[in-house]
C-alpha cells in the first residue's frame, strides 16, 4: 500500500512538473494566436477607432492579429459579461475606462466586478470634453454661462447625449460644483444636440470634440472652455473650465485595456510593454491627436487607481444629481 501511495505521489508530481513547462512555453511564446479585443462600441466611434489604432500597432509588435470585437449595448455590460467569461489567457481583451466606472456607478448590480474580475494592462486614450455653443450667441466664456444661469434661474438650457453618457453628468457636475440650477437637456444622438443648439433650442452643450469638430471648423459652433485639467493641443487657445474661474472642476474621459483577472501576469507584462511601445509611436500620436485624442500609456496600477477613483467621483455625482440607479 506504502509503495502503491508513493508511486502515486511521484506520477502527480511528474505530470505537475510536466505541466508547468508547456504553461511556461504558452506564456513565453505569447501570443502565438489571434488576440479578441472586445469594444463595447459600435464600430466607428471615437473610443473605437482608439482601439484600432492600438490594435494594429500591437499586430505589428507582436506578430499576430488584434482583432476588435464591437459588441455595443446596456452600458457595456454585455461587453464585459462576455471578457469575463472568457478563458484568463491574454487571448481576451476588454476595452475599458470611464465608461467602466460610470456603469459601476450607475447599476445597482452589475454581473460582474471591474476591480476583481479583470486585471488592468494599461491606459491608452484621454478625451476631453467641451463646452460649446453656437456662432453669435452672447454668451463667450464660462462666466458668461454661469452669469447667465444665475439671473434665469432653472431657464438655461445645457444639452448633452442620453443620461448617465459622461456628457450627461459632465453637466451635472458643472451644475453642481458652479452651485447653478440649469435645465440639463439629454439628446438620443450627438446630431440632434448639435441641431438644437444651432437652432437655439439649448444656450450650451457638453461634447467631445470629434463629435463637433466639423462645425467648430466651419464657424458654426464655438468652444468656450475644454473641460480637463490643461488647455487640448487641438485647440490650444480655448481656456480649460478652471482656467476660466470654476475651481475643482474637471472632466476627462478615458480608456484602456483589461484581461480576465486571472491572467498569468508574464501577459499582463507583455501587454502592457507592448501598448506602451505603441503609444509612443508618432504616427499614432499625430492621429489620435486630429482626433481629439491623447494617447497616454500606464503602468496598470495607475490604470487600477485611476478607475477607483472615477468610481467614486461619478458615484457621488450621480448621487448628488439624484439619478436613479438602473436595475
Amino acid at each position: 500500500m506504502r509503495v502503491a501511495a508513493l508511486a502515486a505521489a511521484i506520477a502527480v508530481t511528474v505530470l505537475a512538473g510536466a505541466a508547468s513547462p508547456r504553461l511556461a512555453r504558452a506564456q513565453n511564446d505569447y501570443p502565438n494566436r489571434p488576440v479578441s479585443l472586445i469594444v463595447p462600441y459600435a464600430a466607428g466611434g471615437v473610443a473605437d477607432v482608439a482601439m484600432r489604432l492600438i490594435g494594429d500597432k500591437l499586430s505589428a509588435r507582436l506578430g499576430q492579429q488584434f482583432v476588435i470585437e464591437n459588441r455595443p449595448g446596456a452600458g457595456g455590460i454585455v461587453a464585459a459579461q462576455a471578457a469575463a467569461a472568457a478563458p484568463a489567457d491574454g487571448y481576451t481583451l476588454l476595452m475599458t475606462g470611464n465608461n467602466t466606472a460610470i456603469a459601476a456607478a450607475l447599476f445597482k448590480t452589475l454581473p460582474y466586478n471591474v476591480l476583481t474580475d479583470f486585471a488592468s494592462i494599461s491606459t491608452a486614450a484621454f478625451f476631453d470634453l467641451l463646452v460649446v455653443t453656437r456662432a453669435g450667441s452672447p454668451l463667450h466664456s464660462i462666466p458668461d454661462v454661469i452669469a447667465a444661469a444665475r439671473a434665469n434661474t432653472g431657464k438655461l438650457n445645457i444639452g448633452t447625449i442620453n443620461p448617465g453618457s459622461t456628457q450627461n453628468l459632465a453637466a451635472e457636475l458643472f451644475t453642481s460644483t458652479a452651485e447653478l440650477k440649469a435645465a440639463i437637456v439629454p439628446f438620443r444622438t450627438s446630431p440632434d444636440m448639435a441641431g438644437a443648439l444651432l437652432r437655439g433650442d439649448i444656450d450650451v452643450a457638453f461634447e467631445f470634440y470629434a463629435a463637433v469638430h466639423g462645425l467648430l471648423a466651419d464657424n458654426k459652433l464655438v468652444a468656450l472652455a475644454s473641460a480637463g485639467l490643461s488647455r487640448t493641443a487641438y485647440l490650444p487657445q480655448v481656456p480649460t473650465v478652471i482656467e476660466s474661474g470654476l475651481k475643482g472642476y474637471e472632466v476627462t474621459s478615458w480608456n484602456g485595456l483589461s484581461a480576465p483577472a486571472a491572467t498569468p501576469a508574464r501577459i499582463i507584462d507583455t501587454l502592457n510593454q507592448a501598448v506602451k511601445d505603441a503609444i509612443a509611436l508618432p504616427d499614432i500620436q499625430t492621429r489620435a491627436a486630429e482626433m481629439g485624442m491623447a494617447m497616454r500609456a500606464s503602468t496598470p496600477a495607475e490604470m487600477t487607481a485611476r478607475m477607483k477613483s472615477d468610481m467614486s467621483k461619478w458615484s457621488a455625482v450621480i448621487d448628488k444629481a439624484g439619478i436613479a440607479k438602473r436595475d
